[in-house]
């Protein structure tokens, strides 16, 4: 039987080529220089962080396990705070490591504010400023701190993937429910609008003057295809992102979810007179309309969802503001 393979995810693509660069550096540390025991220590930290993490590249789970290691996201998690962790040891071990200070400068700005007293201490540090392992020290506990606040956030955007995908669940049940309950009893979700100061007719979804069992679904149908529009609106004017958690899709799932129930609720408002003298229904069409209208206006609320979505994603690993002013090259 042929050995199965993990699959290749972009997580695993971007940690596998920064765990490349580990072993590229440990392998360019060269001997054992017995005056630096400490670097030794490193050394060897970084070659063990180094193994578990191929570990969870590598890791292969019988069927019944996946899902819940989807859900938990141990297996990302854990590979991150050790690849973290073997870079922390692989900088630590170099003899030359503060030669690396613009850089590291620059990577616990994305992750530490200004008024950390880490990121203060390193940015203040000169070389030779202090002896080696007070040098060593500062420079660790600032990595640490910026890697500890970017693993943080990687746990806070799986717990709001986990949320939403809940939230689409009951949304699901909900939807289904109201589809089932519409078909076994026509007429007991009263989607029809009777316009009577209008002195128009009675309107059906179905296009029928009576309740039908397709009444509901295709209200709901068309909220879908309304809450579609907004989520291709997402799709348009999304950021890349960089996290090992991937959000757009759930947030698409969410609005389709809610955008369905919407246009039901938004039908049954029609219906019940709230907008008596203001909208008149003179067909199915425009009934239909309506829902996808409802369904549309779901972005509504779902914009500050998104919103804090962004603001999660971009915790997790910060990119470059958009609105930020450029500086013109000179």
């Amino acid at each position: 039987m042929a050995e199965r393979k993990p699959r290749v995810t972009d997580w695993r693509l971007v940690v596998q080529s920064r765990l490349d660069r580990v072993r590229a550096d440990l392998a360019a540390l060269g001997p054992s220089d017995p005056v630096d025991p400490e670097g030794d220590v490193w050394r060897r930290t970084a070659e063990e962080q180094a193994c578990v993490v191929e570990a969870m590249l590598n890791a292969r789970e019988p069927w019944w396990r996946m899902l819940p290691s989807w859900w938990s996201g141990w297996h990302i998690e854990r590979a991150w705070r050790a690849l973290h962790e073997a870079e922390v040891a692989t900088i630590s071990a170099e003899r030359g490591f503060l030669g690396r200070l613009p850089g590291l400068r620059a990577r616990v700005a994305q992750y530490l504010d200004e008024d950390d007293p880490r990121r203060r201490a390193l940015e203040a540090l000169r070389p030779g400023e202090f002896a080696p392992a007070v040098e060593r020290a500062i420079v660790v506990d600032a990595l640490r701190a910026a890697y500890d606040n970017s693993d943080f956030a990687h746990a806070g955007s799986r717990a709001l993937r986990n949320k939403l995908i809940a939230a689409s669940l009951v949304l699901f049940v909900i939807n289904t429910v109201l589809g089932v309950v519409g078909i076994v009893k026509p007429g007991i979700i009263p989607l029809c609008v009777d316009p009577k100061e209008n002195a128009l007719p009675t309107v059906c979804p179905g296009g029928s003057v009576k309740a039908s069992g397709v009444d509901v679904w295709l209200v709901q149908v068309l909220g879908a295809f309304g809450a579609v529009l907004a989520a291709v609106v997402l799709l348009l004017r999304r950021r890349p992102s960089l996290s090992p958690y991937v959000m757009i899709g759930y947030q698409a799932l969410i609005k389709i979810m809610l955008g369905a129930a919407l246009a039901v609720v938004g039908i049954l408002a029609l219906g019940a007179g709230v907008t008596s003298g203001l909208i008149g229904i003179p067909s199915a069409a425009a009934l239909l309309l309506w829902a996808v209208i409802f369904g549309y206006a779901q972005q509504i609320g779902t914009r500050l969802l998104d919103k804090y979505t962004d603001e999660v994603l971009d915790q997790a690993r910060p990119l470059p503001d958009a609105d930020a002013p450029r500086v013109a090259p000179r």
